[in-house]
């Protein structure tokens, strides 16, 4: 059962772990759960996808109850009508806030893309953050006699592709669990260490326009179980950076 955030009877948002794809992929065939297929199966009616969340990514997903709510939820996301907020951890100490502006060209899947133009050019894309809390643990990792952490709330305002793991490793300041764009040594680590599988990445938040009243919908989400334990057992290496946090 997965988590129920929202339901009308034009929506419904639920919590999606970390690891479930939200529909069938051609990258991997051998998964059988869905996050579509659990929630029609939990609510009893068919539903319609109008963003997603990669299989890593934990966090708020919203889907529509007919193709006419899905078309309308997904005009709204598509002209920037949704605000959208992540939280991260992050190797080292990121500033306290800041604005990545940097066009991304779209890396294409052999499988899942091979019908995609190949020769699309760079697409702006935009995120900005801020700093939380940062962290420093006294362990030696690589070359470094202490491991420094930063988790960061995250406000993507484009939604390229694997926008906000690419952006964070352009300014050196991965996402833990990231094997394609981040440290594996500090993966390794945290993995022997703590125990932490996987992407440290969760949607928590999406602010919208109701597609049908006009009324502002927030939706939010407890926060990844995997992240809150390891905020837990970093509580003595914590300072803020954002009194408000």
């Amino acid at each position: 059962m997965l988590p129920l955030l929202y339901q009308d009877e034009y929506m419904v948002a639920v919590h999606k772990p970390a690891g479930l794809l939200v529909h069938r992929s051609l990258i991997d065939r051998h998964e059988t759960e869905f996050a579509m297929q659990q929630v029609r199966d939990q609510i009893g009616q068919r539903v319609f996808t109008v963003h997603r969340l990669d299989k890593p990514t934990s966090g708020v997903l919203l889907m529509g109850l007919s193709s006419e709510a899905a078309r309308r939820l997904t005009e709204l996301f598509t002209s920037g009508q949704v605000d959208k907020t992540y939280r991260a951890m992050v190797r080292g100490f990121a500033p306290a806030e800041g604005l990545i502006d940097r066009p991304l060209k779209e890396k294409l899947d052999k499988l899942a893309d091979k019908k995609a133009r190949q020769d699309k050019p760079p697409q702006e894309a935009r995120t900005r953050y801020r700093t939380l809390y940062q962290f420093e643990l006294p362990f030696a990792v690589d070359r470094y006699a202490t491991a420094r952490y930063s988790y960061l709330e995250l406000y993507p305002e484009t939604g390229r592709k694997h926008q906000l793991r690419r952006h964070l490793s352009h300014i050196n300041h991965p996402i833990v669990g990231d094997v394609n764009h981040g440290d594996n040594k500090q993966n390794r680590f945290l993995r022997e260490q703590f125990g932490f599988q996987g992407l440290a990445l969760t949607a928590t938040r999406l602010s919208l326009p109701h597609p049908f009243t006009g009324d502002k919908l927030t939706l939010e989400s407890d926060y990844d179980g995997r992240i809150d334990k390891l905020l837990a057992q970093w509580h003595s290496y914590r300072h803020s950076q954002d009194p408000s946090a």
